[in-house]
């Protein structure tokens, strides 16, 4: 019976975490547009709803609202950009209000939901770039990954000492014939 309500604890506890992450967030919309479809032809696919997410550059507050400059990332199934270094190339966010550049800050990684709402060329440096812009409906801040802690193995301590590997019996274990 134990066995059984700690499983089913488990089972809770991990659905709850999974669900603090926003439903419009979670699901991915019906047709996928791709950042490299959309600069290729941000006037065909203006209004298209799109779950694009990556890695924050910068954040630009605008009396009305905030623009984040994003470089994109592959998302999980759940929507989480992926940790890799490839990328097809950064999109502008536009979402409505202040978002603060202390919480929202360079190399956070941010999934965002909403609608293709045109291009705009900037600069990135010296080198003159189109974004191509998303109105945020929804934008997801995850939180910053755990690094694992490596395992630690001291070869020199036995848990079974003075009895050895499993329970060692001298009179019912001879490994070599009398």
């Amino acid at each position: 019976m134990t066995r059984m309500m700690l499983w089913s604890l488990l089972a809770s506890a991990w659905l709850t975490g999974c669900s603090s992450v926003p439903e419009a967030i979670r699901h991915a919309p019906e047709t996928a547009v791709t950042l490299t479809e959309a600069r290729g032809a941000p006037e065909q696919y203006r209004g298209a709803t799109v779950r694009w997410g990556g890695t924050i550059v910068t954040v630009r507050n605008l009396k009305d609202e905030s623009v984040i400059e994003i470089v994109s990332r592959r998302l999980e199934s759940y929507g989480r950009p992926l940790e890799e270094d490839r990328s097809d190339g950064r999109f502008l966010a536009t979402v409505r209000g202040f978002v603060d550049p202390a919480i929202f800050a360079a190399g956070r990684e941010v999934t965002v939901r909403g609608t293709i709402a045109g291009s705009i060329e900037q600069s990135i440096g010296e080198h003159r770039y189109r974004f191509v812009q998303v109105a945020a409906e929804e934008a997801y801040l995850w939180p910053p990954r755990v690094e694992p802690v490596p395992y630690y193995y001291d070869p020199f301590w036995d848990p079974w000492y003075p009895w050895g590997w499993p329970y060692y019996r001298p009179y019912y274990y001879r490994p070599y014939p009398r």
